[in-house]
């Protein structure tokens, strides 16, 4: 069911990269499995880790139907529960980011775990990238370098907090390496 998944992603995102770097956006979705399965995580969670974006990015309700039908509710549900927005274009940025933040101490260890390896992946990108091209970074979000800072520091501190252990580690050490707020 991996090697299935691992190809559903690849076609789903074949034309996505990750924001201003041109990079494949299956690198990030394959950085994010393989992040999932280092910390223990099931096969259930390294799909999941796989498509963690797809309804977010690639079509909404409709690609979580299938990904239930195609690899079952447990996947769909780590699936949901790693999506902050189900319409195009999505609502403003810091509510939808503070609902999302709100969410997390209610979902269970198997979605956090699955949203903690994309965090992880995704500060680790975001700091590579600040020490590369500096401060012109932050044009790249939404949410300006304040709103970017400050939503990775509450990630951190959220994860830290709900699923301890040495994930959660890494992302406060790279969000520390953050330039201050």
């Amino acid at each position: 069911m991996y090697d299935e998944a691992l190809v559903y992603a690849s076609e789903l995102h074949r034309a996505q990269v990750r924001k201003g770097s041109g990079t494949p956006y299956i690198a990030h979705l394959l950085s994010v499995s393989s992040r999932v399965l280092s910390a223990g995580g099931t096969e259930v969670q390294a799909i999941a880790g796989l498509l963690h974006d797809a309804a977010e990015d690639q079509g909404g309700q409709a690609t979580l139907d299938e990904i239930r039908e195609r690899f079952g509710d447990e996947v769909a549900q780590i699936v949901a529960d790693c999506t902050d927005s189900w319409v195009e274009p999505k609502p403003a940025w810091r509510p939808r980011k503070e609902a999302y933040l709100s969410s997390l101490p209610r979902k269970p260890a198997s979605s956090l775990l699955v949203s903690l390896a994309d965090k992880v992946d995704n500060a680790e990108a975001i700091l590579n990238d600040y020490r590369n091209i500096g401060d012109g970074l932050w044009e790249r979000f939404t949410g300006g370098r304040d709103g970017t800072i400050w939503y990775y520091r509450k990630l951190s501190e959220i994860f830290s907090a709900e699923l301890p252990g040495a994930l959660a580690q890494q992302l406060a050490l790279t969000v520390s390496c953050f330039p201050a707020e």
